[in-house]
């Protein structure tokens, strides 16, 4: 393993959001530890337990406060914002993760992948049993001939990004991570899955996160609504698909 951890040629920093994680956090940075990166910038916002002092404890953290909460995204935006290096991973402090878990998407974006996402795949259910959410995500990745990503989003941890991502795409943007990787991609920059790391089972159960029209849903379904908007005005309102009758498209489908 430690051999693995010297191979970047690259640069590279880690974003991490927080939002009342004191629990977890100081297992999260042991492990971001072990990584071979230069900076660590912890974002917290709104926490009102003992993140703040978990968190100083890393001797390789810079700690942001953000007394009310701005969300994950916002935070990893004001986080990359801060950073230097050829490579940004991001994560959140919830899930702890291990560091030879992390470094594959190290590493391909060290090797020349600019958009290196976490392929959940494996614990995606059939599209008869996925959530709104799901759906959206696999929707957008069609329109943008990348059906090969599957329902694969920025909007899921870990993933990293390039420098020259960040710059293509611009900081701003992180902020609503569907309309990033969309703009990746018709940007022409390399968006590959690269690791599959298991957050869907073990993401945190939050008040916002529960039931079917819940808060975190509403919030992603808007996200994915921009995205589809960017997308539509680089290549208008039909969204690259093709400009067929009904007659046609159900004649297509019955040879399905």
């Amino acid at each position: 393993m430690k051999e693995e951890m010297s191979e970047l040629t690259h640069s590279a920093s880690v974003v991490i959001s927080v939002c009342n994680e004191d629990k977890t956090i100081g297992q999260v940075l042991q492990e971001l530890e072990k990584l071979p990166i230069s900076q660590i910038v912890v974002v917290l916002n709104g926490c009102t337990d003992q993140s703040f002092q978990v968190a100083r404890r890393s001797s390789k953290a810079m700690v942001i406060h953000y007394p009310d909460r701005i969300g994950h995204d916002v935070g990893r935006a004001a986080g990359t914002k801060l950073t230097n290096t050829d490579i940004v991973l991001y994560m959140d402090g919830d899930i702890v993760i291990s560091a030879s878990e992390l470094m594959p998407f190290l590493i391909a974006v060290d090797q020349g992948v600019d958009v290196a996402l976490n392929d959940i795949s494996a614990w995606v259910p059939p599209f008869y049993r996925q959530d709104s959410v799901t759906r959206c995500k696999s929707f957008l990745n069609r329109v943008l001939n990348r059906d090969d990503l599957q329902a694969n989003s920025l909007t899921a941890v870990p993933h990293a990004l390039s420098r020259r991502a960040i710059q293509m795409v611009g900081v701003t943007s992180l902020i609503v991570p569907p309309k990033a990787q969309a703009l990746a991609i018709m940007k022409g920059l390399k968006v590959a899955c690269v690791h599959r790391v298991d957050v869907v089972n073990h993401n945190r159960v939050r008040a916002r996160n529960i039931g079917l029209d819940n808060d975190v849903t509403q919030l992603i379904m808007g996200d994915h609504i921009e995205a589809l908007s960017a997308v539509m005005e680089m290549t208008g309102t039909r969204l690259q698909l093709p400009n067929e009758s009904r007659s046609q498209l159900a004649k297509r489908r019955n040879l399905i």
